[in-house]
């Protein structure tokens, strides 16, 4: 057993953090929270000297097989390689404080099983398989101007799958699932890094959504929709998407209807900011360039607009590239732009396992919960600066009841 004594928690609800408190884990969970001053003789004992404890965080939005930009090179990998760029990816996320990530496109079997067995030292991961996409879609990831001499075949790359049609939407859902995807990925707008689709393009017709939720909903999971567009999340929530991804363009009214449906926005300010700071240096072809322009004060807006109607946040960052995956902590600090410090760490932590349907196992300290913790050498409800430097900030991370990284005193 190790017992956390002396800490100030942040449960992942309360705005007060709850003060000299002990946490009891025994194996994988919370076995008990008290201020009983109790000795248990063969117990491991950590002083955490005031400093908040709160649960792991939460990563809604992640690509573990995004080493570089350039995901059409990325495509041409030998797989071995891909995954041990996804490998280091994942076990960054964990030293990071991440506990658990959601894979929104390409995280497969294989990665699931291998931070399973311990092979990975990475976070609880929740993964898509590949995503959905329609012929010239956000998806369709060839290069501009790739010449295809069967129209018949369609595009098949390590993030994600070109079908057309409701029958191949089902047929590439089932597949997905038949791998154990935890959830389903469409995308339903234009994006920014695709060549051949304007951010504006509605993709997928009802039809096709239909088909995804449908064979999604037998399984007992949920659709994610990548959609920048205010129109196309309108139609995946009506359609029973339960996530929109990014949400740029969100109008009051599909605010309210995402409120009535039951659906969760998960916004991702720091792809955005990379690459609009970063887009020349990076390569990307001029339509990408134009079409991240003022995206990023668009999703600020969209965002209040959501917290005004009562919508569910949940919290991503989407980064891409192995120079930008250590800004991960940093989405916590973007967020704070236009949400108080609660809301954000709410996001990260009980919001985000709602969306992942494990609420009171994750993404809280609570009696019976999995022992997903860091320890902080700040206060998260006064800032949320320091999570951008997690090596120096936080102080421990533990995932299910073992200490992964640790700077406290032997």
């Amino acid at each position: 057993m190790i017992v956390l004594e002396n800490c100030l928690i942040f449960d992942g609800e309360r705005e007060e953090l709850q003060e000299g408190l002990s946490v009891f884990v025994e194996k994988e969970r919370i076995k008990d929270i008290s201020k009983a001053n109790r000795h248990i003789s063969d117990a491991h004992y950590i002083n955490c000297e005031g400093r908040v404890l709160m649960p792991g965080l939460i990563d809604a939005h992640v690509h573990a097989y995004t080493p570089s930009f350039d995901v059409f090179k990325t495509d041409h990998m030998p797989p071995s390689l891909l995954a041990s760029h996804a490998a280091r990816t994942l076990e960054g996320m964990l030293r990071r404080g991440f506990t658990t990530v959601r894979d929104a496109a390409g995280g497969d079997r294989g990665l699931y099983l291998g931070i399973e067995q311990g092979l990975i030292d990475g976070p609880r991961f929740f993964y898509s398989g590949r995503a959905i996409s329609q012929t010239g879609g956000h998806g369709d990831l060839r290069p501009d101007g790739h010449f295809e001499p069967c129209g018949c075949k369609g595009y098949s790359g390590s993030l994600s799958l070109v079908v057309d049609g409701e029958d191949e939407v089902r047929r590439a859902v089932r597949e997905e699932l038949r791998q154990g995807a935890h959830q389903i990925k469409i995308f339903a707008s234009g994006g920014v890094c695709s060549p051949a689709d304007p951010l504006w393009m509605d993709q997928m017709i009802e039809a096709e959504i239909r088909a995804a939720v449908y064979e999604a909903s037998v399984h007992r999971t949920y659709v994610m929709a990548h959609c920048h567009t205010d129109g196309a999340a309108k139609r995946c929530v009506e359609y029973g998407v339960r996530t929109i991804e990014h949400g740029s363009e969100i109008s009051a009214d599909t605010a309210e209807l995402i409120v009535r449906s039951d659906a969760y926005v998960v916004p991702t300010l720091s792809v955005m900011a990379v690459v609009r700071d970063n887009g020349h240096m990076l390569g990307l072809p001029p339509m990408s360039l134009e079409k991240i322009q003022g995206l990023y004060e668009t999703t600020l807006g969209s965002i209040e607009t959501c917290k005004r109607a009562g919508v569910k946040l949940g919290l991503g960052s989407d980064l891409l590239d192995s120079r930008f995956h250590p800004l991960q902590g940093g989405e916590l600090a973007l967020r704070g732009e236009v949400d108080t410090p609660i809301e954000v760490l709410r996001s990260a932590t009980s919001i985000n396992a709602e969306i992942l349907n494990r609420q009171g196992e994750l993404g809280c300290i609570a009696e019976g919960a999995y022992a997903d913790m860091i320890l902080l050498d700040f206060n998260p409800l006064k800032s949320l600066e320091p999570f951008g430097a997690p090596e120096k900030n936080i102080l421990f991370v533990m995932k299910g009841g073992r200490i992964v990284r640790s700077s406290l005193p032997a």
